[in-house]
């Protein structure tokens, strides 16, 4: 999906095989605009993000928008006018599948960049380094919390190394079928937490008699209490200590499971405190791409740009990964295309087709997305919203995919099947592993995913300037400013790495980041 560098215009036309342009900011009726050469009016009142057609279309016929189908005219759509839901349908049509038919040469190698991480004994890079409090089940969550809450954090002046305490807490653990999908799914996302390289020590909270059980969590994923602390190597820790598993039916009841949880983190913080960072490759940077509040800018400015940035990190070695199986749907076809084996590629298709059958279980089509928000910001169809969606993951090939939350062991691109639900898409990403992500807005999403810090990356000037307190970078200047693509992509590149080497992002100055710890639940609550 080749996406232009453009400089400061009113207009651009993405593509040549495009039959509509994109209004660079807001149109007023009988303004006259130039694009390739010629002049344009503008029928009516067109805002920021939206499309204008650039020639008379026929009703049935195209919309063609980064060179692809987003839509189809709904009715006879004349050059110069408005180009949106009033008159554009998305019906499903047939897309032909191929598989590594144009896997793409490998990139130009990046080699001697670095930052300063957290290496663990399994190998894997923390960017961060905290004490979580896991609740297995949401009737323990109040406990994990009020063990939080009650924490000193004046204590952690002491400890310089602790990035803090952490209670990750859930609605769900009960009401399923033992060792059922949804059982199990909940179980992997868990223990990825637990066993996140952004995490150095954990505590396991239950209540006692929930059907995910705390003792089927541990044995079942093999957890193990620190990780990397005091020099002792993974050998010893595999072979023998469990986490702390507090159950407060056993411990009898919340106020004693509270003070045995926070007696239990005072032991906790001088062994954590004790890992330092040291220099490490960029290579060992896994990062998470995810986009929200998107806008019809998004798949111009921010998400190529960090398509860029996701091809250096892949050049330099590391793993990026795309997730929102959701918001794949409809540009399917080109990651096949580009899937390193047709077994890969056939693993994404089976994920789209799980998602049709799950979709049609509760009466709904995964063509009625976009949401509202995304309407306003001027995206009219799935197929245009995932095709700008798609731009974060580069133009490498695509090595691996993965199931929810499901550990991220290949390098390169890969991608993650999860909703395109914000918190529950970013949940998965950083159970499979993300030390880093990146997260796209164009209408202003106020993000964070404790323990990964998350990157916010606005789509235009204006929202940026609006909302700079939350906002981390600003890829509008692409438009604004005319900042060529690619070194905007560079800029997203460098902060990824001063991001996992310790900078602060908004979110994290705001403490954002615990309520949105959301597993995904595929159902039935029993």
């Amino acid at each position: 999906m080749p996406v232009l560098d453009v400089r400061v215009a009113d207009v651009i036309h993405l593509h040549p095989a495009d039959n509509v342009c994109v209004a660079v900011r807001h149109l007023s009726k009988g303004e006259r605009v130039v694009v390739d050469g010629r002049e344009l009016s503008i029928a009516g009142t067109v805002k920021m993000g939206h499309k204008v057609a650039l020639a008379d279309i026929a009703k049935g016929a195209p919309i063609t928008k980064y060179g692809e189908t987003i839509g189809f005219a709904s009715e006879p759509i004349t050059a110069g006018e408005w180009v949106h839901v009033h008159n554009v349908s998305a019906p499903l049509f047939e897309r032909h599948y191929d598989y590594a038919t144009e896997i793409p040469p490998e990139p130009t190698p990046i080699t001697g960049r670095t930052f300063q991480g957290y290496r663990r004994p399994d190998g894997r890079v923390g960017t961060r380094n905290y004490i979580a409090i896991i609740s297995n089940v949401n009737c323990s969550a109040s406990v994990s919390k009020y063990i939080a809450a009650r924490f000193d954090k004046g204590l952690l002046a002491q400890y310089p190394n602790v990035d803090g305490v952490l209670p990750l807490v859930h609605k769900g653990g009960c009401g399923m079928q033992f060792g059922g999908d949804d059982h199990e799914q909940l179980n992997r996302t868990l223990a990825g937490f637990a066993d996140h390289p952004n995490v150095a020590a954990y505590i396991l909270i239950g209540l006692g008699c929930e059907t995910a059980s705390l003792p089927y969590l541990v044995d079942s994923r093999r957890l193990v209490e620190i990780k990397g602390l005091a020099g002792e190597s993974l050998a010893s820790l595999q072979g023998g200590r469990k986490p702390p598993v507090l159950v407060m039916q056993d411990l009898g009841g919340t106020q004693k499971t509270v003070d045995e949880g926070l007696h239990r983190i005072g032991e906790l913080l001088p062994i954590v405190n004790g890992v330092k960072r040291e220099t490490v490759p960029a290579s060992e940077v896994v990062l998470g791409l995810n986009c929200g509040g998107s806008d019809g800018n998004s798949g111009i400015t921010a998400n190529p740009a960090l398509g860029v940035a996701s091809d250096m990190l892949v050049a330099a070695g590391g793993t990026t990964v795309l997730a929102e199986t959701s918001e794949t749907y409809g540009c399917e076809q080109l990651l096949t295309k580009r899937s390193r084996t047709r077994a890969v590629g056939e693993r994404l298709v089976e994920r789209i087709r799980w998602w049709e059958k799950y979709a049609a279980m509760f009466g709904a089509r995964l063509d009625n997305n976009p949401s509202t928000g995304n309407k306003e910001g001027g995206l009219t169809t799935i197929y245009e919203k995932s095709l700008g969606a798609m731009a974060k993951a580069g133009t490498t090939a695509l090595n691996d995919v993965v199931l929810y939350g499901e550990r991220i062991k290949s390098r390169g691109f890969v991608f993650m099947d999860t909703p395109g639900f914000d918190p529950v898409s970013v949940t998965g990403l950083v159970a499979g592993g993300c030390n880093v992500v990146c997260f796209t807005t164009g209408r202003g999403s106020c993000f964070g995913c404790k323990p990964t810090p998350s990157i916010k990356i606005a789509t235009n000037t204006p929202m940026y300037e609006r909302m700079i307190d939350d906002m981390d970078l600003d890829a509008g200047v692409i438009l604004s400013k005319g900042i060529p693509l690619a070194e905007v992509g560079k800029q997203i590149f460098d902060l990824v790495l001063e991001v996992a080497g310790g900078k602060k992002t908004k979110s994290e100055l705001h403490g954002i980041g615990e309520e949105e710890f959301a597993p995904w639940s595929i159902g039935p609550t029993l």
